[in-house]
């Protein structure tokens, strides 16, 4: 059984009322059955955990906690912190937990440049960007199939 943290940052929690033209109509509530969906047989192999917070602070503790209690993977969506925390970056880098960076836009595509940088690339397995919340699903499998291949 792998634990997998999905982890949201500033205002991810207005997720399907706040700018449905960029973010969708969806909300995190739905994120379980479109995750259960994609892992399919595979999602008895998994223990899911929520966390969203508006916080930079309370994403770092939460990020401490999950080495602690060895988290086997994460899902970041880190809002506007991927463009602009430095410490959320040296948290990833220390507590190597393996990390997939989710984006609900395909910020690579979105007018702003800030929104094409990202502190935390570096230090992620990968980044899944432009689906909706769709991205948390694919993120997920991702991550499991990392686990599942890593080396022993």
């Amino acid at each position: 059984m792998y634990k997998i943290l999905i982890l949201n940052g500033p205002n991810l929690g207005a997720l399907g009322v706040r700018e449905p033209e960029i973010y969708g109509k969806q909300g995190l509530d739905q994120v379980p059955a479109l995750i259960q969906r994609v892992m399919c047989c595979d999602f008895a192999k998994i223990q899911l955990e929520f966390f969203q917070s508006n916080s930079e602070g309370a994403l770092i503790d939460r990020l401490e906690q999950a080495k602690k209690d060895k988290v086997d993977g994460v899902a970041f969506n880190a809002g506007a912190y991927t463009h602009t925390s430095l410490a959320l970056a040296d948290c990833l880098a220390w507590i190597k937990i393996p990390c997939v960076e989710v984006h609900i836009s395909n910020v690579f595509a979105r007018k702003e440049e800030i929104r094409r940088q990202s502190y935390m690339a570096t230090q992620v397995i990968g980044i899944i960007s432009g689906f909706g919340i769709n991205s948390y699903a694919l993120a997920v499998r991702a991550l499991f199939d990392y686990l599942e291949n890593k080396p022993k």
